[in-house]
């Protein structure tokens, strides 16, 4: 007997209707109102009578549908296929499931099964169909069990998981082939609910050319006292996510995140306190030797190269700290694990309504940096980040159609995105765009921006803005990389990822390690009067992306046994995505901590200067 536990998540279908109310005359009131309850009481038994796995209530005797999802390599978790791929008891008619957005970009693709169930009505053993294998189904299944493969089903929403068969060695190093004939599915019940369902492979026999399979399964039904709220519990693994390591890491990165600040402080006193210790004893402003950063005050706020690029870039790692917070609170307050392709479709809803935070802050920037052609930074700030995993998800979706497996997009789901695209995010971002443009773009900075750019001196090896750039982002990725071990087992290992808890505290530790250390950074780099920090400020926290997948790479192959150009290609397409996406991010929060410092600065400088003068 094989009985396998990996994971993945039902969904739950809700209905809204609207009902719109006219105007009667006074003559057909209480025949109306007669009507509407007895119209009532119609769908009221008909919605009761209806018991499947959308109400999740069932009566006595009531048909329990089994649904198929797919069958792959056990080791491959993005190599599946259709599960009648394999020469199993094919229906006479294929009966699909209804898939939502999130649903399909995973590849979820539900049949119905010959296999049907009668509610707490056990059944020892009933014979679905008789099959004689031919030479090709011979092939087909012996390079199934090689690879183990496994498939998975769902009752009322519920997964389980059954292996194809397995390979027995025998004396003399012969290898014997086997496939599992028999279902058992073990099922829990508490009054009108299910609350659990276990799934057994049976009856091994020889896979050979000519042998005739009868494919069979059985059922039986177990009261249970498992509240329906809790049935999913047993698919989450507690000892893994909730051990002492995950909470170690977090004390660990927050014990990172008191010392930084404290640097921080101890850095701006000290600075600040010099800075205001020479003012007051030079009154004569000429009297002032000037150093370091306060030589460069008239480029600090020197609008960066590349200005249409760098505020894309900066409105957009706006735009994913927004989505990453929503997401993460939504994920705690809603439990999104339980249900198939819910938590990719809050993304995509989040990443859409957000666009607007994405042109606001990008118009804005550019329009204060003294830029013209805020059309195209519009353009750019809509096609940045969609334009890229666009082009990364059509190369990973091109070898899934070669494969022929069940995890490519679908062109209607690509036309639903696109559609989401053009007339959703693109007019949030220009209304967002006109809002910054119009309410943020004045320049308003307190030092005055000279007309020719400082020359720039000699810099020593470790304050070269290569070496920063290169360094700036191992202190971050530190302070999450325990993390994205648990998310990264949790993803390519089956496993259920629940603890948001968690997650929510390491992003808000990113934010601030990210934010202090790039306040050092900045400061050591105008220290040594090179006032080119925006573009050396982003590129440093974006660094922490290339350390992400630097650790994604070791991931693949010294934490899993995946193989194969289709599995290797979404492996690493999928963790580039990640990668880009948090390089955004942080090289945003590493852009904005130094900002603040410099404006605050410079204000006092500034000040000072005024006065004494």
């Amino acid at each position: 007997k094989k009985r396998t536990r990996p994971p993945t998540s039902p969904r739950v279908c809700v209905q809204k209707n609207r009902a719109s109310c006219a105007r009667l005359p006074i003559g057909a009131g209480r025949m109306a109102s007669r009507s509407v309850v007895r119209l009532m009481l119609l769908l009221a038994v008909v919605a009761f009578a209806l018991a499947d796995h959308k109400n999740h209530i069932y009566e006595a005797g009531d048909k329990v549908v089994v649904w198929a999802n797919k069958v792959g390599p056990f080791h491959n978790p993005q190599e599946y296929y259709g599960f009648y791929t394999l020469p199993f008891c094919e229906p006479e008619k294929l009966v699909s499931q209804f898939e939502g957005l999130g649903e399909a970009i995973q590849g979820y693709e539900l049949t119905k099964m010959v296999e049907e169930l009668s509610y707490r009505y056990d059944l020892s053993s009933k014979t679905v169909c008789e099959k004689v294998l031919t030479e090709a189904d011979v092939d087909v299944l012996k390079s199934a069990v090689q690879q183990q493969y496994w498939y998975q089903l769902f009752i009322d929403d519920l997964p389980m998981w059954g292996m194809v068969g397995e390979v027995v060695a025998k004396q003399g190093g012969e290898e014997e082939y086997y496939l599992y004939t028999h279902k058992q599915f073990d099922l829990s019940f508490n009054n009108d609910r299910i609350i659990e369902v276990n799934l057994t492979s049976e009856s091994a026999v020889p896979i050979r050319a000519g042998a005739k399979i009868s494919y069979t399964y059985g059922a039986t039904w177990t009261a249970s006292a498992t509240p329906f709220q809790e049935r999913f519990d047993k698919y989450l693994d507690r000892s893994f996510f909730e051990h002492e390591i995950h909470w170690f890491s977090v004390l660990n990165a927050f014990m990172l995140v008191l010392f930084l600040v404290g640097l921080v402080a101890m850095i701006l006193l000290r600075t600040l306190r010099r800075d205001y210790g020479q003012f007051e004893e030079d009154i004569e402003e000429d009297a002032v030797e000037e150093s370091g950063w306060k030589l460069i005050h008239g480029d600090v706020f020197r609008a960066p190269p590349h200005l249409v690029l760098f505020s894309a870039l900066y409105g957009t790692g706006y735009q994913l700290a927004v989505l990453a917070l929503a997401v993460i609170l939504f994920a705690i307050l809603g439990s999104y694990y339980r249900s198939r392709g819910t938590l990719l479709t809050v993304v995509i809803v989040c990443y859409v309504l957000s666009s607007v935070v994405a042109g606001y802050v990008s118009a804005g920037y550019y329009i204060q940096q003294g830029g013209k052609n805020w059309i195209k930074t519009l353009l750019c700030t809509s096609l940045l980040l969609p334009g890229t995993v666009a082009a990364l998800g059509f190369v990973i979706n091109f070898g899934a159609v070669y494969y022929d497996a069940q995890s490519h997009i679908p062109i209607g789901t690509m036309f639903v995105l696109s559609v989401l695209w053009t007339f959703v995010c693109l007019p949030l971002t220009t209304v967002g765009t006109i809002l910054g443009r119009n309410w943020v773009g004045k320049k308003d900075v307190p030092c005055r921006v000279k007309p020719i750019p400082r020359q720039l001196p000699e810099h020593t090896w470790y304050t070269k803005p290569s070496v920063s750039i290169l360094l700036g982002g191992i202190l971050p990725f530190a302070s999450i990389f325990i993390e994205l071990y648990f998310l990264f087992t949790s993803f390519w290992h089956y496993k259920y990822y629940y603890v948001y808890g968690f997650l929510l505290m390491v992003y808000l530790i990113l934010v601030v390690v990210t934010a202090s250390v790039s306040i050092v950074s900045t400061y050591l780099m105008l220290n040594a009067e090179d006032y080119r920090w925006q573009w050396t400020s982003y590129l440093s926290g974006a660094t922490t992306g290339l350390y992400v997948y630097l650790y994604a790479t070791y991931y693949y192959y010294e934490r899993t046994h995946m193989s194969g150009m289709l599995q290797t290609s979404f492996y690493f397409g999928y963790m580039l995505m990640l990668s880009i996406s948090l390089g955004i991010l942080c090289g945003t929060f590493w852009c904005l901590s130094p900002l603040l410092l410099i404006i605050c600065r410079s204000h006092n400088c500034e000040t000072h200067r005024h006065t004494h003068t």
